[in-house]
């Protein structure tokens, strides 16, 4: 284990009894969220630092797990003691999103007026909907007032969405390798990716749970082409080229490095990740679009939010969510006399990036973490 993991860790259940109605309308009776924690919260309950995931993440953010020592959480190098978000001063909390694969109600869920799990008949949700959620949780923990939330790419489409729905509940917002809305194109691989799923003949309409099988052929597909999203030219020519696995076979297989190791990305994703739960995540990716609500004004929709305060980060070479989004965040924070800092860093792995440990990306979190803790002292 990383000596400076938070170790092992323990997933936990909120349960809430009210139903939830999500902005299409429909309604559940009632759900549960699954989540984790790292580090304590203080006496004055001013520490937490919630973490919004992105589309194939969970709740597990750090850590490990007892019965697996092999499941690092998906930011462990951003959470833990010592690391940029110093779990020996902030109180961390990593949330399974509402209709997620990871324990959160969602359709591989049993439908309480069917008795049989909700498959396509779980509601849309959008990224409204997840902070309405996770608003909830946090009124269940007794966090009245988060010092900061933080997510990448749609995780920090819900912490834009904090500070415009709940400014007065978060004091920092940090949006990391985001944009305000997807691009047409954008929306076009969600949808060629969606397709691969749906067109799948074990998809049977999104119920293929009552017929024992998964649409394993459509999810391979899907994520092999958001991979590619992923990874900048650049990188994938350093790390794979035109290498050849075993020379020229003048066939449809496995012949590139590259294929086999979208194939292996392919057949690993679809093992773990429920087909409905994709489905539902890129049409809440699709959705989110804040400006839509003020004629497409990004300044009038973040008027809110300016007593937020800001942190937003691009990477040059992340060419799906491109500085050029963060930029019109972050003109958008300017016109409301929001406080923003902004960094745009000149780094090789395309959209990832976020993920990896960049010494000047962490550098950067750690030194605005570090401020964000004077303000936390007792």
């Amino acid at each position: 284990m990383e000596p400076r993991s938070v170790g092992i860790v323990t997933a936990q259940v909120a349960r809430f009894e009210e139903p939830f109605v999500f902005r299409s309308g429909r309604s559940i009776p009632s759900f549960e969220l699954v989540y984790e924690t790292y580090g304590r919260l203080n006496a004055q309950r001013s520490n937490a630092v919630l973490v919004c995931h992105a589309l194939n993440a969970s709740h597990h953010v750090a850590g490990v797990y007892a019965d697996d020592t092999a499941a690092l959480g998906w930011w462990d190098n951003m959470v833990g003691p010592g690391k940029p978000l110093d779990t020996d001063r902030f109180f961390v909390i990593g949330v399974n999103n509402l209709g997620g694969c990871f324990g959160s109600t969602g359709p591989k869920h049993p439908n309480p007026a069917t008795g049989r799990p909700y498959g396509a008949d779980f509601p849309v949700v959008t990224v409204e909907d997840w902070v309405n959620a996770q608003a909830r949780l946090a009124d269940h923990l007794g966090i009245a007032r988060f010092a900061a939330v933080m997510g990448g790419s749609l995780g920090a489409m819900q912490a834009m969405q904090w500070a415009i729905a709940y400014p007065q509940r978060v004091a920092h917002a940090l949006v990391i390798a985001s944009t305000p809305r997807l691009s047409a194109q954008n929306i076009a691989f969600n949808e060629v990716a969606r397709q691969a799923i749906i067109t799948d003949p074990d998809f049977h309409g999104g119920h293929f749970y009552a017929h024992g099988v998964v649409p394993a052929r459509g999810l391979r597909v899907a994520r092999m082409i958001g991979h590619i999203t992923y990874l900048s030219d650049d990188v994938m020519a350093e790390k794979f080229g035109r290498d050849l696995r075993d020379g020229l076979k003048y066939g449809y297989g496995t012949e590139f490095q590259i294929e086999s190791y979208l194939r292996y990305q392919g057949e690993k994703f679809s093992e773990y990740f429920d087909a409905n739960t994709y489905l539902l995540i890129t049409k809440a990716l699709d959705y989110f679009d804040p400006a839509a609500a003020c004629g497409g004004d990004l300044a009038a929709a973040l008027r809110p939010a300016a007593q937020v305060r800001f942190l937003v980060v691009s990477f040059t070479t992340d060419w799906r969510f491109s500085p050029a989004r963060s930029r019109e965040i972050v003109d958008a924070l300017t016109a409301n006399r929001a406080e923003v800092s902004y960094a745009e860093i000149d780094a090789p792995h395309g959209h990832d990036e976020f993920l990896l440990e960049d010494p000047r990306y962490h550098a950067l979190a750690r030194a605005y973490y570090d401020a964000i803790a004077e303000t936390c002292r007792p």
